[in-house]
């Protein structure tokens, strides 16, 4: 354990590949495999630090050959002028608009700088940034693509079965197929259901249309229309009598004020790749909490277990606030994983921190088996 400086000797960019079990669709994509950014910082004494992120063009339009260029034209002054948090906190601030621009790119970065901050402090990631270190449970929701009405009554009923009762189902704009897909909801009284459109639909009037035939009681309805419209997003939510979850219509925190009154209409996706790293997510979780805006910590299909542990943390930050998590599906999606053991959901969907002392090991506490 060392109070001092860390040094860093180097930073290494990789692509991840990492096939799935199963292909996974929505109305803005599909895939197969990962599409994954992994970051390694290296210290002098040693010390690797581990960073990832999940660049996607329909949210941030960020691609891995545009975080492998951001990277490319920061890495010298990365390794040369980030010490310790103080001076990680000073560069991201200095270097706001080109992370604003590049949110997943640098998330990658500065989760590996945490981590290795962590480690050559030998202090968990929450006590270097100043939070409370991890406890409790945390429970996720069961997600299904959009496939074939009998593939996804399958899915869902082993989640059932599994003891999920919170789901998200992603909508594909086409009532009939919706309509066939929605039916295994019927025999389940004790469960909620979110639907996700990825921007389906053009407009409110065209989402109120087709989500009026659908008949279906969703607890809450995520980016059904075309991004950052948040008055015609503000009308589908009293149309409907649901809260809209905001995705890729909230993608920083500057889009807190583009958000009008009840605050009861909208709920935040959170996610770590797509705000930006850890930071910038807890610092949406400290600006939501006054206004009592509601929280769910998403995840990006694909994600390996490090923006899991990362994502615990803005979970924890969010206390009563937090609505949802997604996530956690490790080698359920991943045909591996590279952190061993994998963290991940068990029974119920649930993540119990007392069954994984790692999350209270220096850094992000995770074991690194393979990254290629």
């Amino acid at each position: 354990m060392s109070s001092g400086n860390v040094r860093i000797e180097e930073l290494r960019f990789r692509e991840l590949n990492i096939p799935f079990t199963v292909s996974f669709r929505h109305a803005a994509a599909e895939r197969a495999q990962t599409s994954t950014v992994w970051i390694e910082a290296t210290a002098a004494d040693g010390a690797v630090g581990f960073g990832e992120s999940c660049p996607r063009p329909y949210v941030t339009n960020e691609t891995v050959a545009s975080a492998r260029n951001f990277f490319t034209v920061h890495e010298r002054a990365l390794r040369t002028e980030i010490v310790s948090l103080s001076t990680l906190l000073l560069w991201s601030d200095e270097h706001r608009a080109e992370i604003d621009a590049n949110p997943a790119a640098w998330c990658a970065i500065e989760l590996a700088l945490l981590d290795l901050i962590g480690r050559h402090r030998g202090q968990p990631v929450e006590t270097v940034i100043g939070h409370e270190p991890l406890a409790g449970r945390f429970s996720y929701t069961a997600v299904l693509g959009d496939a074939t009405p009998g593939a996804v009554a399958a899915l869902a009923k082993r989640y059932y079965d599994l003891g999920f009762r919170d789901f998200k189902i992603k909508l594909s704009g086409g009532d009939a197929h919706d309509r066939e897909k929605l039916k295994v909801f019927g025999a389940w009284p004790d469960v909620r259901v979110r639907g996700d459109a990825n921007n389906a639909w053009p407009d409110a009037d065209a989402a109120i249309a087709s989500l009026r035939a659908l008949d279906f009681p969703f607890f809450a309805l995520e980016e059904p229309i075309a991004r950052g419209q948040y008055e015609q997003l503000s009308r589908v939510s009293r149309a409907l009598g649901c809260p809209i979850v905001l995705d890729e219509s909230f993608v920083r925190i500057e889009e807190l004020a583009c958000l009008g009154d009840p605050a009861s209409q909208w709920i935040l996706n959170v996610r770590v790749s797509k705000m930006g790293g850890l930071i910038r997510a807890l610092r949406v979780v400290d600006a939501a909490i006054p206004r009592r805006l509601r929280i769910i910590v998403g995840a990006q299909v694909g994600e390996t277990s490090l923006l899991t542990r990362a994502a615990l943390t803005v979970a924890r930050a969010a206390g009563p606030l937090l609505t949802g998590q997604e996530g956690a599906f490790g080698t359920h999606l991943l045909e591996r994983d590279v952190c061993e053991p994998p963290l991940m959901f068990g029974a119920g969907g649930v993540i119990d921190v007392s069954q994984y002392p790692a999350l209270r090991a220096p850094g992000l506490g995770l074991g690194i088996a393979r990254s290629g």
